[in-house]
């Protein structure tokens, strides 16, 4: 089985040429257009999401030999979160590869976080299947990149860190709104608004609230803590 001419641009992307091409297709397949000769990435995600975890855990023990569980695991955390995983998936371009159906499509799937960080991982997957737990390993290192010595900065809760800022400034709590809600019911997109009483805001979308308001604030302390 031969790749496409996008696909075999994003194995360049992703530093690993596949011996089995029908492990990345697979990858890279979503739900939304799967059939019963056409499997979806879900089986694969499941298990991207353990190899992660596993390269995580070990590259943090590695990095900071000292730190205690307590310090390591917020920083596991902020690795392998689905709002990272994502932004590693923009970086490699893997959106623009997606098998989508017309309607995930049409709904802006190639940019949701929810799908983006899931496909990532099943492509984690498709690679340590190909070849191994090293070069998924060495996979993962060298598309997190710089985040994993920067880990730090991103590890603490963003809803809490900016609670924090606005109390030590004498304001109550930030609140959080819900702006919108787009895409189908088995797989909606959420848009949340957090505001501030001194009238800072922001808004950021994803698949669950959850995540939906820890990116808003994570985007609004960021704002306030640089000065923009």
């Amino acid at each position: 089985m031969r790749l496409s001419a996008d696909l075999k641009a994003f194995e360049g992307r992703l530093g690993h040429p596949f011996r089995k091409p029908e492990l990345l297709i697979w990858a890279v397949t979503h739900a939304s257009i799967s059939s019963s000769t056409r499997p979806d990435n879900q089986r694969l995600e499941f298990l991207g999401d353990r190899v992660l975890g596993m390269v995580m855990a070990e590259a943090l023990l590695h990095a900071d030999q000292g730190a205690s569980e307590g310090q390591l695991a917020p920083r596991f955390n902020a690795l392998v979160r689905k709002e990272t995983c994502a932004d590693v998936a923009r970086d490699i371009g893997l959106g623009d590869v997606l098998k989508l159906g017309r309607s995930e499509m049409l709904s802006g799937g190639r940019r949701k976080e929810a799908l983006l960080g899931d496909a990532l991982e099943a492509v984690i997957a498709a690679v340590y299947l190909d070849a191994g737990f090293e070069a998924a390993k060495a996979t993962v290192l060298r598309i997190w990149g710089a985040r994993i010595a920067g880990v730090d900065s991103d590890a603490r809760d963003a809803k809490t860190a900016l609670q924090e800022w606005a109390q030590a400034r004498g304001m109550p709590p930030p609140s959080y709104t819900e702006a919108g809600r787009t895409g189908p019911d088995h797989q909606p997109m959420f848009t949340v608004e957090v505001a501030l009483e001194s009238g800072e805001h922001a808004e950021a979308s994803a698949g669950s609230k959850r995540i939906a308001e820890q990116q808003a604030a994570r985007l609004l302390l960021t704002r306030l803590e640089g000065g923009a």
